[in-house]
């Protein structure tokens, strides 16, 4: 596709120099980050972040048991992913699907005591991770002003509350 220069916004809010800097050490940071909390998830528990995200999901819900749409609009992706990755939790134990409590139309997954439990083992391994590789790398008001940076730009975007 060409551009005309009548076709190219004139107010386009570049990044300065150091706006960039910052920008890419965020992506950086975080793909970094999240690599290295999978990483230590998939080592030691047999669980990529995903799994682990949905697992805690599961946990903090009524009887531990979530909608699949809702649970993929609580984790930030397509259904047809989730259902991917609540198969393979399912083949192993950890989570069971079934219908749907309220109307019996949609289908729920829901934590096994089984899945509590990995759940349990794993979380050790990865708030050990958060903390050592994230927490400790920045001083309180730091990461204090990290969490209210994004925090605004999860409710700019119309995120769902974490």
């Amino acid at each position: 596709m060409s551009t005309t220069p009548e076709d190219t916004p004139t107010d386009t809010p570049w990044l300065s120099a150091d706006q960039q800097v910052s920008w890419r050490s965020f992506l950086g940071g975080v793909t970094a980050l999240m690599d290295q909390l999978d990483r230590d998830l998939r080592t030691e528990h047999g669980l990529s972040m995903p799994e682990y995200e949905i697992l805690v999901r599961l946990s903090e819900a009524p009887d531990r048991s979530i909608r699949m749409a809702e649970l993929a609009a609580a984790v930030g992706h397509s259904r047809s992913r989730v259902t991917h990755t609540v198969s393979r939790l399912e083949r192993d134990g950890l989570v069971v699907r079934g219908q749907c409590s309220e109307d019996g139309r949609g289908v729920s997954a829901v934590l096994t005591d089984e899945g509590l439990a990995a759940l349990e083992r794993a979380a050790h391994t990865h708030v050990r991770g958060v903390h050592d590789h994230f927490v400790a790398q920045a001083s309180p008001a730091d990461f204090a002003t990290v969490g209210s940076v994004m925090a605004t730009v999860a409710t700019h975007l119309g995120a769902r509350s974490f």
